[in-house]
């Protein structure tokens, strides 16, 4: 019995999964090739203002949307664009209103959130909720790594091959080969082609563990190690 439940399980995942060929896939501006959001997704709408690049995979219960409800006019170009090679973990949630580019070989760990708008509160006397939210466009360079339950919030630009520690809530530019940590993320590591791996101000290679790869290798042991069928 086990096996029998185990393999109709199997069959409706592989039937629900949308990809560039089923139904539900010709509703977005672009599937690339062999890219597949895992059964069950998350909520997602606006698909007419989201692109997605070849061989990305998205994970089980990911939100992908646009706007902010379904059916609004988001104008003629796309808002929501993630790069080939990708990979979005289960629980996570990105959420466009302006503009969110997620370049190339993106990796994040489970339950990231992206968000291109934030409520403001601008008036005391008046509902958060009420007032009108701010948008600024986010950039997430290719061949970057987020760790699980990060927070990335709008206006925040990472440059390539970053890394974002798990739990960090990032704001800001990062430049390229930068290790963020913390609430509010700092940038704790970064990388010259000349001084290697140093601390920001600090002594190149000083404590040792950047200096020799350990962050940086630890998040490709994470990638090598992810299963992407399950996620």
């Amino acid at each position: 019995m086990g096996t029998l439940i185990h393999r109709a399980y199997t069959a409706i995942r592989e039937a629900g999964a949308i990809t560039p060929a089923s139904p539900a896939g010709h509703a977005f501006r672009r599937l690339g090739e062999g890219v597949k959001i895992a059964f069950p997704p998350g909520a997602i709408f606006g698909e007419r203002w989201i692109e997605i690049g070849d061989h990305t995979l998205v994970g089980e219960r990911v939100s992908l949307s646009c706007g902010m409800m379904p059916g609004a006019d988001l104008g003629p170009g796309s808002i929501l664009r993630i790069g080939g090679g990708c990979s979005i973990g289960r629980g996570s949630h990105i959420v466009a209103h302006q503009s969110i580019d997620i370049g190339d070989d993106v990796f994040t760990g489970p339950y990231v959130y992206i968000t291109d708008q934030n409520h403001v509160y601008d008036d005391p006397d008046v509902p958060i909720g009420r007032q009108w939210p701010r948008n600024a466009a986010v950039a997430i360079g290719a061949g970057s790594w987020l760790g699980a339950g990060a927070i990335v919030l709008p206006g925040t630009r990472l440059g390539r091959h970053c890394v974002v520690a798990g739990g960090a809530v990032v704001r800001g530019e990062f430049p390229d080969h930068s290790v963020v940590a913390g609430v509010p993320a700092r940038l704790v590591r970064t990388y010259d082609p000349e001084l290697g791996w140093h601390a920001p101000g600090g002594r190149p290679g000083a404590d040792g563990a950047v200096a020799d790869g350990a962050v940086a290798d630890g998040a490709v042991a994470d990638r090598q190690g992810l299963d992407r069928t399950s996620f």
